[in-house]
């Protein structure tokens, strides 16, 4: 992770992730969210906090969560309606649900059609943020399969060249499993980063490094710099001399497959809060052979890792590998939470009535 977006030690309180886990249950179940949902949505945030992967744990979404369901933006209780259904497919409505709980529930489908068809695809529309994308590509790995997630977000990034939000930061995320190596778990913004990391930069007072973020006008920055309040997110590659185009062009392909095949319009006619998402299941055995694919898996994974590093570097790793030897430290050693975060979590179960365990 780049420097500017890493929590100091100096600044960090450690948290039992369990303890924190079941803390969040605890004030999802608190607003009215039902039980087995409550501690669904908890172990996405818990999830993403021990992957390492802190945009999009509980420091930076159970404050945005928890005020979508006060104002009502968000419904405590969705039925997912399917919308029109094959075989292999299904689009469904979220009826206004949280993504971190309805979006398992389309990859369990997924899953489902893919075991019997060999792929499953499911699109959703009317549905709220889904949190770490990877968590629900990972839900295929157990199934002995590969997943794929992508989520069309609200307007936050320009296009090449444009001065005005025309896309999300629209993720992707695959996974797929191994056999004695870790699964290739892959998870990215099609951004250059993650808004929550530049607001992250900003809360610990750490510069945004060049090229991030571009002024009102939509000039890119392109020097080290404090985040201002004002400011555009660029697509992946900054500036079109480096390959912004291209992730303009996959923010534009997430948005065509989570939005306008799910019979949805597209972001920037919608409310701000009304994500898309896609989901893909393939089943490996409808293919090839699957300890065939792990084994070539293994010796890919560790063909890469096998790199001569370059000059002044110390080892070439592969998708995954970070967030794993996140998820091992942290499950060892506490997940490091801002001492700020920690202060506004206990806030928040006193004003909810709920015990704090962190």
């Amino acid at each position: 992770m780049v420097e500017s977006f890493k929590l100091k030690e100096d600044d960090a309180v450690r948290v039992d992730g369990v303890a924190l886990q079941r803390s969040t249950t605890a004030l999802f179940a608190k607003l009215g969210v039902p039980a087995d949902d409550a501690a669904l949505a908890a172990d996405v945030l818990v999830s993403a906090d021990l992957r390492g992967v802190d945009s999009h744990g509980v420091s930076n979404m159970l404050e945005v969560y928890i005020d979508r369901y006060l104002d009502g933006t968000q419904n405590l209780t969705p039925e997912l309606r399917v919308v029109r259904e094959r075989a292999s497919t299904a689009t469904l409505d979220g009826d206004r649900g949280l993504g971190v709980i309805v979006v398992p529930k389309a990859m369990e489908m997924a899953v489902a059609k893919a075991r019997e068809t060999g792929v499953g695809v499911v699109t959703m529309s009317n549905a709220g943020h889904l949190g770490m994308a990877a968590y629900h590509a990972m839900l295929a790995l157990p199934h002995d399969m590969v997943g794929m997630c992508m989520t069309a977000t609200g307007p936050q990034v320009v296009p090449t060249f444009g001065r005005e939000p025309r896309l999300g930061t629209n993720p992707i995320a695959f996974a797929a499993p191994a056999g004695e190596e870790q699964a290739f778990v892959f998870d990215m913004a099609t951004s250059i980063v993650p808004i929550n990391k530049v607001r992250n930069a900003r809360r610990m007072g750490h510069p945004v490094p060049p090229g991030h973020i571009a002024g009102p006008d939509g000039t890119p920055i392109m020097e080290e710099t404090l985040a201002p309040e004002d400011f555009l997110v660029m697509p992946l590659g900054s500036t079109r001399e480096l390959g912004s185009h291209k992730g303009y062009g996959l923010a534009s392909m997430v948005e065509i497959m989570c939005s306008m095949l799910a019979g949805a319009n597209f972001g920037n006619r919608l409310p701000r809060h009304a994500f898309r998402h896609f989901v893909v299941a393939y089943n490996i055995d409808a293919f090839t052979d699957v300890a065939e694919f792990k084994h070539t898996m293994d010796e890919f994974i560790r063909d890469l890792k096998s790199t001569p590093p370059a000059a002044g570097q110390e080892r070439v790793m592969v998708a995954g590998q970070p967030e794993w030897e996140a998820l091992a430290d942290r499950k060892a050693n506490g997940i490091p939470l801002h001492h700020e975060v920690v202060e506004w979590f206990r806030g928040i179960c006193a004003e909810h009535e709920v015990r704090c365990e962190i």
